[in-house]
């Protein structure tokens, strides 16, 4: 059953998408601060994606991809956004109290778990629907610690009464793709391994009903997220996988998926060199590698592991025709699970996050708690 729930609003909201991915060809410049929900957030300037500078001090740039990160002539990798952070709290925050544990010591990679303070008085037996979410930001930027991420699962947990673990991953340039996708699998595994209350974190082990298993990633945690869910259902995982929720997933490939989408070959070349010149250049395919052309890959989606699939789309996004195209392949391959599809008609790529406040984030939250929680949809806006 494929069912499609469209939103409408007047409002646009500024595009996350462009910021990390759409460039034009001009000089680099400074970054400058723009006010976005109350808050001063630094607007990186899109430019080429590759950008030489001779050097011969080792601290002097040799390359330069805005709006990712600088390369210098040393060997070292500046992040030019998604690098602030916020600690975990075991003090409630907004009713919810959060702690990293270290899940793959070999890469220094952790989880941030996310409880609500709530939950210590539940009776013994008792256990909570558990989300397993992977960021975006590329694969390059962005992480668990983030504050975009942590504010937003924070409210996610307390809206849906739910245990998080917010999974970090390895990111290129230093480690390219397929690291990602190799982290957030041994993420799962080592999540998994608590399933009969013996695994190595309490929280796990005492909270989660593994019978109520999420997962959800937005953009390239929304990719990787697809292909989780994928790998879970050829593995067998057991228990199974409740339900996976695709945000704006980046996904993409040479040739557009019909005529409406992105035609410019200037926009879809820029698109592509992202993934060619940085997340996986040793890739023979370039932008139809099937970790990035999920669509047009061949791939068979029939052993997807889970019960149900939410795809939410945004009409601005560059990725909006790929999107419902994913859901409608989905579809049609024979899966025996239920796709639905949420349109947001008058927003871009990941608005609910750039802009939490704006009118249709409260939106897309009510649907992606109710999407956990169960509860009925036919009603939704």
């Amino acid at each position: 059953m494929l069912r499609r729930i469209t939103c409408s609003s007047s409002l646009a909201s500024p595009s996350l998408f462009l910021r990390f991915f759409r460039q034009s060809p001009r000089s680099y410049s400074s970054p400058t601060t723009i006010t976005v929900s109350g808050r001063n957030i630094r607007r990186l300037p899109t430019t080429t994606t590759l950008r030489c500078i001779c050097s011969h001090s080792s601290s002097e740039i040799i390359s330069e991809h805005p709006p990712f990160i600088r390369v210098y002539k040393d060997g070292r990798i500046e992040r030019l956004s998604g690098t602030e952070t916020v600690p975990a709290s075991l003090s409630p925050q907004n009713d919810v109290v959060s702690k990293d544990v270290v899940y793959s010591p070999e890469h220094n990679l952790s989880v941030r778990l996310f409880l609500p303070h709530k939950s210590t008085q539940l009776a013994a037996g008792d256990k909570l629907p558990l989300l397993i979410y992977f960021h975006g930001g590329a694969w390059i930027i962005e992480s668990p610690f983030s504050p975009i991420y942590h504010n937003f699962l924070t409210e996610v947990v307390k809206s849906a009464n739910c245990l998080a673990v917010s999974v970090q991953y390895r990111r290129a340039p230093e480690d390219p793709v397929p690291a990602a996708y190799e982290d957030t699998w041994s993420a799962i595994q080592w999540i998994f391994s608590h399933s009969d209350g013996s695994g190595p974190e309490d929280w796990i082990n005492k909270y989660a009903d593994f019978n109520r298993v999420f997962l959800a990633g937005d953009s390239a945690g929304g990719n990787i997220s697809q292909h989780m869910a994928m790998r879970a259902g050829k593995e067998k995982l057991k228990p199974r996988i409740k339900g996976t929720v695709i945000v704006h997933p980046a996904i993409w490939g040479k040739d557009p998926v019909d005529e409406h989408d992105v035609q410019d070959k200037e926009i879809r070349s820029g698109v592509a060199q992202v993934w060619e010149k940085i997340v996986s250049p040793n890739s023979v395919d370039g932008a139809d590698d099937p970790w990035f052309n999920v669509v047009g890959s061949g791939s068979d989606f029939s052993e997807m592991g889970c019960e149900k699939v939410l795809v939410a789309v945004a009409r601005k996004d560059l990725f909006w025709r790929q999107g419902l195209a994913y859901a409608a392949k989905l579809k049609k391959s024979g899966w025996k699970g239920t796709v639905e599809v949420m349109e947001e008609e008058d927003e871009d790529h990941c608005f609910h996050l750039l802009s939490p406040s704006s009118e249709n984030a409260p939106k897309f939250m009510k649907r992606f708690v109710e999407f956990i929680t169960g509860q009925n949809c036919s009603l939704c806006f």
